[in-house]
């Protein structure tokens, strides 16, 4: 009996053993350093990159930055499933959708709230159009992929209209904007900043916003193996991504004035800008997505996406964890 429990202790031993040095070595392995995707309109990570705050937060973890500028999400998070990112700032509601399409694995960290007027349909002000009916047979601009190109299809189909009545042209917001002053283009379907610059900046009119048709809900993802690797490190940035929205809702000429020569904008356009998102920040809960599964569903039925998928079919972070 003693013989036995002595081997029993010694297995128990050599097990905990095992686990330790799994787990150091784990520890010696994870990443020192982070690599950050972002667009220019990428609000809460620009505010936090400008101010210099993760760098001072995540020193004490001995983990560094590198920061990566992108154009649009889909790159980003195309980048992110290479591995060649670890985590992407916010992209907006559909970007997922086309990668969990193409087969990525990704984690879900955080979520904003919606912020359904921050995007909308214009025309210029001497525009014929008068309603999203209109649109048919007429060229429209968008970033595909982006959270506008399902704002598009949503008011497309409550307009008793498809994707297939209009003429989509796929364009960057710069692009955009250049397309649709020249008049290349009938309608422009674009999100802030870009669209309280053109509000302020040109003679345009809203024929419709998200209200009703698409919540706009933006995400942050991380690569899976980072999110496995160094959760201490997403903790980090959850908490300081809910100070940073809390302090530009709290702050709005402040952060106007942080963020406007970071854009290119003069202040009272970002402050519009800012005024309709909501920069909550919010943990991404399964029962949270359902409005995922309609723009999943809405994109495969136009036969954007390759094939039908599961919008719960994605790891959560959970911060308090």
């Amino acid at each position: 009996m003693t013989h036995t429990l002595s081997l029993t202790r010694r297995g128990a031993l050599g097990a905990l053993a095992s686990v330790a040095g799994g787990l150091a070595f784990a520890q010696n392995n994870a990443p020192s350093t982070v690599r950050i995707g972002y667009q220019k309109s990428s609000t809460l990570i620009v505010v936090l990159k400008t101010q210099g705050t993760l760098e001072r937060q995540l020193a004490p973890l001995g983990v560094k930055i590198g920061w990566h500028e992108f154009t649009s999400g889909l790159p980003l998070l195309e980048a992110l499933n290479l591995d060649n990112l670890d985590f992407s700032a916010d992209v907006a509601d559909t970007v997922p959708v086309f990668a969990q399409a193409a087969g990525a694995k990704l984690t879900f960290v955080a979520q904003e709230a919606p912020s359904p007027s921050a995007q909308a349909i214009v025309v210029r002000a001497d525009s014929p159009l008068r309603s999203v009916a209109d649109l048919k047979g007429r060229k429209v601009g968008f970033a595909k992929a982006a959270g506008v190109h399902y704002l598009l299809i949503a008011a497309l189909d409550k307009a008793g209209l498809t994707f297939k009545d209009i003429e989509p042209a796929y364009l960057t917001p710069a692009d955009g904007r250049a397309a649709f002053e020249r008049g290349a283009i009938d309608a422009w379907v674009v999100w802030d900043p870009f669209l309280s610059a053109a509000q302020r900046q040109s003679s345009v009119r809203v024929l419709a916003d998200g209200t009703g048709i698409a919540s706009y809900q933006r995400y942050y993802l991380a690569g899976t193996p980072f999110a496995q690797s160094r959760p201490d490190v997403l903790r980090v940035l959850y908490g300081e991504l809910q100070k940073a929205g809390a302090w530009v809702k709290q702050k709005p000429k402040d952060a106007a004035a942080l963020l406007a020569p970071v854009w290119g904008l003069d202040a009272a356009t970002v402050e519009q800008a800012n005024a309709r998102r909501s920069y909550e920040v919010r943990p991404v809960v399964a029962g949270g997505l359902g409005e995922q599964q309609r723009i999943a569903d809405a994109f495969f039925a136009e036969k954007l996406l390759p094939r039908k998928i599961d919008a719960l079919d994605v790891a959560l972070f959970t911060p308090g964890a």
